[in-house]
């Protein structure tokens, strides 16, 4: 079982990694901010326009310690991993595997997203009476329902897609009903991505995208090809497989994103407002943020699958590893990650 250790985050923008032996070394305005061992940890995720040095990049490509450059919005730029060690054959496979089961695979992933979604909206329910007989979040789960069984009957990715929209769609119109708060500048409308143009999408965006890079970095460590997915067209520079897995998972982040609404842990003062209209987490959003998603990740749950009580954060390397037992055929199928 891999040890969950801590995945570093550096949020100031100024902010330069070195190396010091075998310490990361955190440099602010020519300052020393903070040291720790390499041994500690087992990612990096990087906002800062100065970056590390050569020396910190070699280190961490020889301790295999990932890392990801993201800009101060959440755009993903970036991965620094190091040379790919895992079984060829087994990427072989991954191809092969993906070519002739890709629709029950995404299928199956698609199920799984919905059957968790409607979890989530049935526990804001519980939490929130008032929500119990709304009449709009009533036909939307029966729509997600239908979906489900819709998605059995589609023959190709293309059909799985236009369901999963139009079940994304659906959801996302009842999503700001299960936010506590009335503020109109905290309030919920529409999904949107590229800008986001409220708080709320703003943090699903960058929670979304530390997810999709905490998938990458474990199919990485199982030995399968993070760009090559059976769902998620290809596309250079997209970790196709990656956003394929987040999809079974996409609860958590929400959950979380609820979660830190309802309970005042973000306010309006945690974002700022462009002249374009996008809406971004600024350093003291980020930093609460991330601090709420590390507690998260250190949270147990019993996984569904393998019946054991686990750390939150070891769940995409446990999916991974899920996933690559079935590419190689110890599995007759991939167990989907399903919310209980």
């Amino acid at each position: 079982m891999r040890k969950l250790l801590n995945t570093v985050y550096i949020t100031q923008e100024q902010a330069y990694l070195s190396l010091d032996g075998e310490n990361i070394v955190c440099l602010l305005e020519g300052k020393e901010k903070f040291r720790i061992p390499f041994d500690n940890v087992e990612g990096i995720v990087c906002f800062s326009y100065l970056g590390c040095s050569p020396a910190f990049m070699g280190k961490c490509v020889e301790k295999l310690i990932p890392i990801h450059f993201i800009s101060p919005t959440g755009k993903f730029l970036a991965k620094v991993c190091g040379e790919t060690r895992g079984n060829v054959h087994l990427r072989v496979a991954q191809i092969d595997r993906f070519r002739t089961d890709s629709i029950l695979l995404a299928q199956n992933t698609m199920a799984a997203k919905f059957a968790n979604t409607i979890q989530l909206i049935r526990r804001s329910c519980h939490d929130n009476p008032s929500l119990r007989d709304d009449s709009q979040i009533d036909s939307v789960l029966q729509g997600l329902k239908s979906g489900i069984a819709s998605l059995y009957e589609a023959q190709s990715i293309e059909q799985i897609i236009g369901i999963e929209g139009n079940c994304a769609q659906q959801y996302f119109s009842v999503f700001g009903k299960l936010l506590k708060g009335k503020e109109e500048a905290l309030a919920f409308q529409v999904r949107t991505k590229r800008p986001p143009l409220d708080p709320v999408n703003a943090v699903l965006s960058f929670l979304y995208t530390l997810y999709v890079n905490e998938f990458a970095s474990a199919l990485e460590t199982v030995g399968l090809d993070s760009y090559i997915g059976f769902c998620h067209s290809l596309r250079s520079g997209r970790c196709s497989l990656a956003c394929d897995l987040v999809e079974e998972t996409r609860c958590i982040a929400e959950r979380l994103t609820l979660t830190m609404f309802n309970l005042k842990i973000l306010g309006e003062k945690d974002f700022e407002r462009q002249a374009s209209g996008a809406v971004f987490l600024n350093a003291d959003g980020r930093k609460k943020v991330i601090t709420e998603w590390q507690q998260k990740k250190r949270s147990d749950m019993m996984h569904p699958y393998l019946k054991q009580k686990i750390q939150l954060g070891l769940l995409p390397y446990i999916q991974s590893n899920l996933l690559a037992k079935f590419v190689r055929g110890d599995l007759e199928e991939y167990p989907c990650f399903l919310q209980k």
